[in-house]
């Protein structure tokens, strides 16, 4: 029977071509589209193409994504991907419970990416009932970006 999947030459990845891999981790980093988290859309140049992001910058948006996408939600996610935020909403625990398990939601969600080495150094900043939090995320590569989203509980 026929390969469903043939692959040819021009589909195999070479080092100068295909995503990077780290030895000691096992981190791919490959490219995305610049995505505008505000507008809620992907990034165009003027002639209407997407804008493509570097292995950074897909990293790096891929952790905001992760942060803002709840869990179990989308079935076009596997299981460990998004975050648990909205578990938080409504639950009338005190702020320093909150801060407390924002963090080890938003540390659990990003950690499950071999590309993330840490998250760290979390700011909340509180207005009314919605928590403004950031925090410090590193790359396996030692690349640092601080990100931030919002909690309403």
């Amino acid at each position: 029977m026929a390969n469903l999947f043939p692959e040819t030459e021009d589909m195999i990845w070479t080092d100068s071509v295909g995503p990077e891999t780290s030895e000691d981790h096992g981190a791919v980093f490959g490219r995305s589209w610049r995505f505008d988290f505000e507008a809620g859309e992907f990034v165009m140049t003027p002639t209407r193409k997407l804008v493509a992001a570097d292995e950074k910058d897909a990293w790096v948006i891929w952790c905001e994504k992760t942060i803002r996408t709840p869990r179990y939600r989308h079935l076009i996610y596997s299981r460990g991907y998004g975050s648990e935020l909205e578990e938080l909403i409504g639950k009338g625990h005190g702020r320093p419970l909150l801060e407390s398990e924002i963090r080890r939601m938003v540390s659990e969600a990003l950690l499950a990416d071999a590309r993330t080495e840490s998250v760290d150094q979390f700011q909340f900043e509180w207005e009314g009932e919605a928590c403004r939090f950031s925090c410090r995320i590193t790359s396996v590569r030692d690349e640092t970006e601080m990100i931030e989203s919002v909690v309403m509980t």
